[in-house]
């Protein structure tokens, strides 16, 4: 019996699929060959992934816009390395984002495509544990660290109606039972559209627990 090969998703597909408009998917073409471009001079994703981009890197991140509310205005986004998810939704949605990420190379790269495609960005070349503590509605990450180590991360940064939103794949579960030892939390559970063993966390209320 052969196995069934996904195809890869289009970029037409995805800006139907997600409902994208025409100006945020100028942007979103322009920041997909700018990162092919890239990706021949430094490693910013693995370059098997490039082959299917709309779906591995364009769809896994902006699938999340559903979760944002309208009162949401500020965005910190975790290890951003070539910018998913937030420099997509920064793209999408138009609001502040903030990425942080230690790697040089990946910042020149942050730069310029928040340049080439005018989203509002603030650039934190360093580590998350050095970073000055600000309160962000929406904590966004993926593919950085354990779920658990994802909310020691986010704990300073968290106000009372702060979010996360945590991209994960097949052992999330795993890691949200560890998580939940040493903390309190509200969580909802999303599939992934891009990923059939991936899921989404929703993660709000979170507070540690006194043992």
């Amino acid at each position: 019996m052969s196995q069934h090969i996904e195809q890869p998703l289009s970029e037409k597909e995805f800006q139907h699929q997600l409902g994208i408009d025409k100006a945020a998917m100028d942007r979103l073409l322009c920041y997909a060959e700018m990162l092919r471009t890239w990706q021949a001079r430094i490693n910013l994703v693995s370059t098997s992934s490039l082959n299917d981009i709309w779906r591995r890197h364009m769809l896994d991140s902006a699938q999340l816009k559903k979760f944002i509310r309208p009162s949401d205005q500020t965005i910190l986004d975790l290890g951003s390395g070539a910018g998913f998810p937030g420099l997509v939704l920064g793209i999408i949605t138009g609001l502040p984002i903030h990425l942080v990420e230690s790697n040089n190379k990946k910042c020149s790269f942050l730069r310029e495509v928040a340049r080439k495609t005018d989203t509002n960005v603030v650039i934190h070349q360093d580590r998350i544990e050095s970073l000055n503590a600000f309160s962000a509605d929406i904590i966004t990450a993926r593919a950085l660290a354990p779920l658990e180590n994802l909310i020691v991360y986010s704990a300073e940064f968290l106000a009372e109606n702060s979010r996360c939103l945590f991209l994960k794949g097949a052992k999330g579960g795993q890691e949200l039972t560890q998580a939940r030892k040493k903390w309190n939390m509200i969580v909802t559970e999303a599939e992934s559209l891009s990923d059939a063993s991936g899921v989404i966390y929703l993660i709000e209320g979170i507070h540690r627990r006194h043992v």
